[in-house]
């Protein structure tokens, strides 16, 4: 006999969308098959369950990635696959899980430059990502020689978090370079190591930054061609690229918090103004 499934009777206790957002990409750099694109292009968003804010605790999970990415698709059920997720998204998705799991305040603390003086300051994350989805600027094209026109397109999660990694690895091996205990053999080799990797490293990122490049009459989109040209590029043409994308990534960050002191503050040394930058790392910003 065919077993009827029947319908859970909890069904209407479980979590319900909190709020609808839209991307600030539109939805546009998504590899097929990693997003469901709303017709309306608004995403239902979800709050954190017990077992996802526990995947914020986990360091390993954490440092690779995978809790993030474990979390936006919980989350966001409309990502399939939060590793090919633009960067250009990635603060926007963040902060609208946030607000739909903690509500619209986020509470910080700061030190006054000068004094010390700590102050207890709270944003409301609503303006902060309408400001994000509202100020996202992506020039897709620059002609980096006459005839020669790169087409960038923003890093995705995955490429973020490899960088991430290897940088941490840089890191530790450049702790040797500072042990006493270490030939200078060693140290210079550890450091010609390191040096190689960031090398590569830059390389890399600026790779998978290029869609295409158009080259007169002829589009180049195969990806090992395209890293084989930035490898071997004229300097001033890899510049050109990576100046362009810097400036695009200064541009599409979260502007810092300006905070005006007070005349008190000021007559102790702190200047009139200074800013505090909004980083919303994982582990701290769902703590």
């Amino acid at each position: 006999m065919q077993q009827i499934h029947k319908p859970n009777p909890l069904t209407m206790y479980m979590r319900q969308p909190k709020i609808y957002i839209s991307l600030p990409s539109d939805g546009a750099f998504w590899p097929p098959k990693s997003i469901d694109i709303p017709e309306n292009k608004e995403f239902p968003i979800y709050s954190m369950t017990a077992k996802d804010e526990l995947a914020f605790k986990t360091p390993d999970a954490l440092m690779n990635g995978q809790a993030v990415v474990d979390v936006i698709q919980s989350c966001v059920p409309n990502i399939k696959n939060a590793w090919q997720m633009p960067l250009i998204d990635f603060d926007a998705i963040l902060i609208a899980i946030r607000l739909a799991t903690y509500g619209e305040n986020m509470s910080f603390t700061v030190k006054v430059p000068v004094t010390e003086e700590t102050l207890d300051y709270a944003i409301d994350l609503r303006v902060i990502l309408d400001q994000i989805r509202s100020n996202i600027m992506w020039q897709e094209e620059i002609e980096v020689a006459e005839g020669l026109t790169v087409f960038v397109k923003p890093l995705t999660y995955k490429h973020m978090t490899n960088t991430s990694i290897k940088a941490f690895e840089t890191q530790r091996i450049m702790t040797i370079v500072n042990d006493d205990k270490i030939s200078d053999d060693e140290k210079i080799k550890a450091f010609n190591t390191s040096f190689a990797t960031m090398t590569q490293v830059t390389v890399d990122l600026i790779s998978e930054s290029i869609s295409k490049i158009k080259a007169g009459d002829t589009e180049v989109v195969d990806a090992k061609h395209i890293k084989e040209f930035i490898a071997n590029a004229d300097k001033e043409i890899f510049n050109k690229i990576k100046d362009h994308l810097d400036h695009l990534k200064s541009n599409n960050e979260i502007k810092p918090l300006i905070i005006t002191t007070s005349e008190e503050q000021r007559e102790q040394g702190a200047p009139e103004t200074f800013q505090v930058p909004l980083n919303f790392n994982n582990s701290d910003f769902f703590g």
